[in-house]
């Protein structure tokens, strides 16, 4: 018995194989059932961009400045040296700087940037 299914699964095969050849065949035609359309598609974006900007500018010497008018400036200008006025009672002006060492100045900048931007876009097909 065990040598007949070998047998017995071949005729089988050939039996379906056989069948299957002498079913008719149908196949359904397929047709779109639209004529035209269409697709819009939107995309917004946004950006948004933060900078924080800190500058710190530093003297590590000393600056020193006099300027005026009617004015008696010594030949050696310095912080406590004696100026004055060469024509009492006449208009002047006085102007004494000093820088010495640290910071000079500092600059602090603190921003942000919004950035829109919409898309829209629109395709059309026909058949």
């Amino acid at each position: 018995m065990m040598k007949d299914l070998p047998l017995a699964l071949l005729l089988g095969g050939l039996l379906g194989v056989l069948h299957g050849f002498s079913q008719p065949s149908h196949s359904a035609s397929v047709v779109p059932n639209f004529t035209r359309g269409t697709v819009t598609a939107e995309t917004t974006t946004t950006q948004t961009i933060t900078e924080v900007i800190r500058q710190i500018e530093y003297t590590t010497g000393e600056s020193y400045t006099v300027s005026g008018t009617n004015i008696n400036i010594p030949d050696v200008p310095k912080p406590g040296a004696n100026y004055t006025i060469i024509e009492q009672g006449a208009p002047f002006q006085f102007t004494e700087t000093y820088l010495g060492p640290g910071i000079a100045s500092e600059t602090s900048i603190d921003r942000t940037t919004v950035t829109e931007s919409y898309t829209t876009s629109i395709s059309v097909f026909t058949q």
